[in-house]
């Protein structure tokens, strides 16, 4: 007994040494600076034809170090930038930052789709592939009248937090608008090119981003932007969700509803002429089937009879349909059930897309045909293009979209100081209208997006604090695809001629 009662105390004596010794251990390994980051770029030369000229460039892929208010390395931020070779003088040169959104999407979307030098080609409106797929020279790039910088924020591509860094450091509005920030304005001054006029190019939540970046810039490193694109812009959350119990949503993605039907031939009666038909609806949703949504309970039910009768010439679902949604269907809803009886679903990214069910009963979409449609050609392309054109390489894998937004913190404070969770940077953007009114705004959106409809940016714009000068420094073009309308061969062109016009109408310069 005694035996054991030593075996015992010994054990336990080791146990508590070993206790302590890894306490001491984890405690100098608290004091101890965490590992700082280093920059990683890789330079590169090409050339690229625009409009039959030749164009010399150098490309820089790489990842840049973030700092904390400490100055201490936090995070890893992605970029590859283009910079025109042979210029006399490039700190008049206009330079372009862009990005996607997500949140947590890289940038590989605009940066192949319609930006860069290179670009994948797909086959709109159909399932591209199979492998190989290529990357051709891009006639379409902004190239020939700016530099550019596409940008992917910690979470995205190969950027992540390091150092002292950890993830919520980076994925909240806030927080990304500040990392983002950061990034132009160093890159701007390592660069020289604090005198070039400066545009910010931001697409779906890169609107959010866009908007809060525009007044980071010019409030905390005196910087002001010669111009802001919203590609489908994400801007306000209370407007822009229709899955929760909010009627606003539901009118202002009525229109897209019922361009996506029109598309599909599947409403009776159909006007040739989509833009005259989008502005009826548009109509409706305002004069009619909004104010009966606000009646709930007390809505007449002859006019409930009527509001079904028109909903369902307008979207080609069923009055039954209707009625049994409360008059309320969410586009996740609609996606599954406007084809339902061919057993097929419609695109929620790009609406005129469609593929075959997964689940003929299910209620709601089970995935997106856009993404299935055009995703494996931009990764695949791109990829091959990042590894061996430009040459930059990781041992982890590239993330195009890490779903950050499940993580995402959604408080943002306003230019007020006040704070809110239901984000709104539209806000931001028009009180940095007003303080800088060199500043434009130029909006490029599809007709057939039901991830960010137009008629939300509509609803976003015209509710933004501005007066009939300030509001006339903001122009939209509209374009008969989805939400990455560039992969309409005729949006493709219109959308590069919208932008460079943009650009060289923006540049300072007569």
């Amino acid at each position: 007994m005694t035996k054991i009662r030593y075996l015992l105390t010994t054990l336990l004596f080791l146990g508590l040494a070993a206790f302590a010794q890894d306490e001491a251990e984890n405690a100098k390994a608290a004091e101890e600076p965490a590992e700082q980051p280093e920059a990683e770029t890789v330079v590169t030369q090409h050339s690229v034809r625009i409009d039959g000229k030749t164009i010399d460039y150098t490309a820089t892929a790489g990842l840049w170090v973030l700092k904390n208010d400490d100055d201490e390395g936090n995070g890893l931020f992605g970029y590859t930038a283009y910079i025109k070779d042979d210029v006399d003088d490039k700190a008049i040169r206009p330079i372009m930052f862009a990005y996607n959104g997500g949140p947590g999407s890289a940038s590989i979307w605009l940066h192949m789709g319609i930006l860069g030098p290179r670009r994948i080609p797909v086959t709109d409106t159909e399932f591209s592939g199979p492998a190989p797929f290529g990357s051709v020279n891009n006639e379409y790039s902004i190239l020939d009248v700016a530099d550019l910088v596409m940008m992917d924020p910690v979470g995205t591509g190969y950027a992540i937090p390091a150092g002292e860094g950890k993830g919520e450091d980076f994925w909240g509005v806030d927080p990304d608008i500040h990392a983002a920030s950061q990034f132009i304005a160093r890159f701007v001054t390592e660069h020289d090119r604090w005198n070039s006029p400066k545009f910010v190019l931001g697409e779906s939540y890169g609107g959010i981003r866009s908007g809060g970046v525009a007044y980071r810039l010019l409030t905390k490193y005196g910087m002001g932007l010669n111009g802001v694109i919203l590609v489908s812009p994400f801007m306000d959350a209370a407007a822009a969700r229709d899955r929760f119990a909010i009627d606003l949503p539901h009118a202002l993605y009525l229109p897209t509803l019922a361009a996506t039907a029109w598309y599909h031939n599947a409403i009776a009666n159909r006007p040739d002429d989509l833009a005259t038909f989008v502005e009826e609806v548009e109509r409706f949703a305002v004069e009619e089937y909004a104010p009966a949504l606000m009646k709930g309970t007390t809505l007449p039910a002859a006019e409930k009879a009527a509001l079904l009768s028109k909903l369902s010439a307008y979207t080609g679902l069923s009055e039954q349909y209707w009625d049994h949604s409360n008059l309320r269907v969410s586009h996740f809803h609609f996606t599954q059930e406007l084809l339902r009886d061919q057993d097929i679903i419609v695109g929620r990214v790009d609406s005129r897309f469609s593929g075959r069910s997964l689940d003929r009963v299910a209620a709601t979409m089970q995935y997106d045909p856009f993404g299935a449609s055009v995703g494996p050609a931009f990764t695949a392309g791109f990829m091959h293009y990042y590894t061996n054109e430009l040459g930059f390489k990781k041992d982890r894998d590239y993330v195009v979209s890490g779903g950050l937004w499940q993580k995402w913190d959604w408080l943002h404070t306003l230019p007020n100081g006040q704070e809110t969770l239901i984000t709104n940077t539209a806000i931001d953007l028009a009180t940095t209208m007003t303080m800088y009114p060199h500043m434009k705004v130029l909006v490029q959106q599809g007709y057939f997006d039901l991830a960010t409809p137009h008629f939300v940016l509509d609803y976003v714009l015209n509710h933004m604090d501005l007066d009939a000068d300030q509001r006339s420094r903001i122009s939209v073009e509209m374009y008969e695809a989805g939400h990455m309308m560039y992969v309409h061969p005729p949006s493709l062109i219109k959308y590069k001629q919208d932008l460079a016009k943009f650009v060289l109408d923006n540049d300072g310069q007569d």
